[in-house]
């Protein structure tokens, strides 16, 4: 930069004679420019230095902290000065990628190369692609853990297909492919304008031995400034260098030649003019909030200082140059300071992540005995493994440590997890042979066409399904489904069979209830055997009119009370009523489920031995009466007893005769 030279050369105007001195003054630019090449004092002493004396003869600054916060300006502008692409990086919000899910970073990453822009999005999409791989690879270890530990016996490869990991790489492969297009372009560009450049700075370098007038030089140097400007970027390797150079070149053109001194004198002063307004700017930028942006505007600054003001004034170069230097460290101070901000941030991030892994470490020593306390385990780890995604950078030098801490902890939790489920794998093989003799059995069961026999071993299929606990996962779904399909079908055919007789049933019960009034009005002859006959002819004709809706079942009660009254009217023998009675009742059970029927056998089996305990205890109490006369009234209460406890004996063993028939 050129205020940054040792000015070892001589004054401004020369070491011309006292003579000559006055003539340049006492003569206007029109005879200057007129003055011959052999007017040139020939006594003129002329340093020219070699670029490696141009690139590191800088001027002493205040500090050597100043110098190094300046070239570190230097060399952000020598980045983007390369490229001009990089400046707009700083317009585009550089997220806390670590805290984003696998998901979010391919959008992000679309959304990205999308752009034109390739260079500006290059620290975006290298800290986007740090952060997916990391989580993709530990998302892959578990995988892989979970494949050997549910197939430790298997030969096979592990094998992962990631449609997230494929868009991932042809995004990246895309924008690997945009940056490489670009450096092509781009290269030789560079190269073509910093052979430009330095022939432009050897152009500048021999017009200070230019034969030509005075007006012919300033032309020819006006000609050089204006094609610099526009030369284009030139690698950043070399940028320093070459700006070096050139003002360099540029001073001694300045200070050497005899030139106009109004000419030079106004550009002197429209430079200072200049770089006064710079420091005026970057005293503002001191109070500004947005410290980035502020160092950003300041490098700016920098570039148009070095590259698009010429020189000052010997006085003047030194000190102004240091006031911008000395604004320059303090901006640098600020940003320091807010550097130092986000490192506590990083710091704060490193503890709550420390905090973390010592958890899952915990969590990684206590042993479960179920499969739910298992569960409630993995959940909480879930729990923690987002949670540590979701928390920010932690510093650049631990990071690769605290990553392979957190896998580790993991990966411990992981082993003592998959050693339970190890153990009770067997039972898992267990519960497989179970259901799947049970799926065999319904398989076996769903084309039955007899419904009230199988429907109620469906049912209790189904409970004990459920019943059994968890089988290997790979075999889970695929026994589930075909076991549900087969319940289904079943009962579906059942629906089906349902429907079709639901208008059989209502036709039935309009019948019943049609038949009910018929039967309100039978009266009795009076003789037994026709008046039995009739009552059993309606009980026949009421069980041909089938069966009712199960909602309408109450016409059976409203049957059985008129049948009550007819028998208690007929002079029948109780035995011929109840055996009557018991018909009609026994045709309701025939069309009910087993169970009921097995409930009705149990019943008249507890009835029966009721009965036969009575009869014993009686033919028991008689032997007290054994020197009784068989006129003693007590006597006769007690065989009348045993006769009608015989008669109601023979009743029940009727009924479970008849019972068991139709069980048959």
């Amino acid at each position: 930069m050129l205020e940054e030279k040792n000015d070892n050369l001589p004054e401004a105007d020369g070491n011309l004679t006292n003579e000559n001195t006055e003539l340049v003054q006492a003569e206007s630019p029109e005879v200057i420019e007129n003055i011959a090449e052999n007017d040139v004092i020939e006594n003129e002493t002329i340093v020219e230095l070699t670029d490696e004396q141009v690139a590191d003869d800088t001027l002493e600054l205040n500090s050597e902290n100043n110098q190094s916060v300046v070239d570190a300006i230097h060399d952000y502008n020598a980045e983007e000065s390369e490229d001009e692409t990089l400046k707009e990086r700083h317009d585009i919000p550089m997220l806390d990628y670590e805290t984003l899910s696998m998901e979010r970073l391919v959008e992000e990453l679309e959304t990205l190369v999308s752009t034109d822009k390739v260079m500006s999005i290059k620290d975006h999409v290298e800290e986007i692609k740090k952060a997916f791989l990391s989580k993709y690879y530990h998302f892959i270890d578990e995988k892989k853990e979970e494949f050997l530990n549910e197939n430790p016996d298997s030969t096979q490869d592990f094998h992962y297909h990631s449609p997230l990991k494929n868009k991932f790489d042809h995004l990246y492969s895309n924008y690997r492919e945009k940056k490489n297009n670009h450096f092509k372009g781009l290269q030789d560009s560079l190269k073509a304008n910093l052979n430009k450049r330095l022939e432009i700075v050897e152009e500048l370098k021999n017009l200070i031995h230019s034969q030509d007038s005075i007006s012919v030089t300033l032309k020819k140097f006006n000609d050089i400034r204006d094609r610099w400007k526009v030369a284009g970027p030139i690698p950043k390797d070399k940028y320093n260098h070459v700006w070096n150079n050139y003002h360099f070149h540029l001073e001694n053109f300045y200070d050497i030649l005899h030139l106009d001194r109004e000419i030079r004198d106004l550009d002197f002063k429209n430079n200072l003019e200049q770089k006064q307004k710079i420091i005026a700017r970057a005293e503002e930028l001191l109070n500004e909030e947005d410290i980035s942006k502020a160092f950003r505007e300041l490098q700016n600054l920098h570039r148009i200082w070095k590259e698009d003001i010429g020189p000052v004034s010997k006085e003047h170069r030194e000190e102004i140059w240091n006031r911008f230097s000395d604004l320059t460290k303090q901006m640098h101070d600020k940003r320091e300071s807010l550097q130092e901000r986000f490192k506590e941030i990083e710091n704060n991030n490193l503890a709550k992540k420390k905090e973390i892994i010592a958890k899952i470490e915990e969590l990684a020593t206590q042993k479960m005995n179920s499969h739910s306390a298992w569960s409630g385990q993995i959940e909480k780890v879930e729990a923690l493994r987002n949670e540590f995604f979701s928390t920010g950078k932690v510093p650049a030098e631990v990071n690769e440590n605290t990553w392979t801490e957190f896998k580790n902890a993991v990966r411990s939790f992981n082993a003592l997890k998959n050693s339970f489920y190890k153990e009770i794998k067997k039972d898992q093989t267990d519960n497989l042979s179970k259901k799947q003799a049970l799926l065999a059995k319904v398989l076996e069961l769903k084309n039955s066409e007899d419904f009230n026999a199988t429907t109620p071993i469906m049912k209790q299929i189904q409970e004990e399904w459920k019943s059994i606990g968890h089988v290997p996962r790979k075999f889970s779904d695929k026994l589930w489904e075909e076991f549900r399909a087969a319940c289904n079908e079943y009962f579906d055919k059942v629906k089906e069979q349902r429907n079709a007789m639901s208008s059989e049933e209502v036709e039935a019960f309009e019948n019943k209830k049609n038949y009910l009034e018929t039967l309100r009005s039978f009266e009795l002859t009076g003789e037994h055997k026709t008046d039995l006959d009739a009552i059993k002819a309606h009980i026949e004709n009421w069980k041909s009119f089938g069966k009712v809706p199960f909602q309408k079942r109450h016409i059976e009660g409203k049957f059985n009370k008129i049948l009550d009254v007819l028998f208690e009217k007929l002079s029948a023998s109780k035995k011929d009523s109840e055996m009557a009675r018991y018909a009609s009742k026994l045709d309701s059970l025939a069309h009910s489920d087993v169970r009921k029927i097995d409930n009705e056998k149990v019943f008249i089996i507890r009835k029966i031995d009721e009965v036969q305990s009575e009869i014993f205890q009686l033919e028991n109490n008689i032997q007290f009466f054994a020197n009784a006369k068989s006129d003693n009234p007590m006597v006769k209460e007690v065989l009348k007893n045993i006769e009608r406890q015989k008669e109601e004996l023979a009743t029940w063993k009727e009924k479970l005769k008849q019972l068991r028939n139709i069980s048959a």
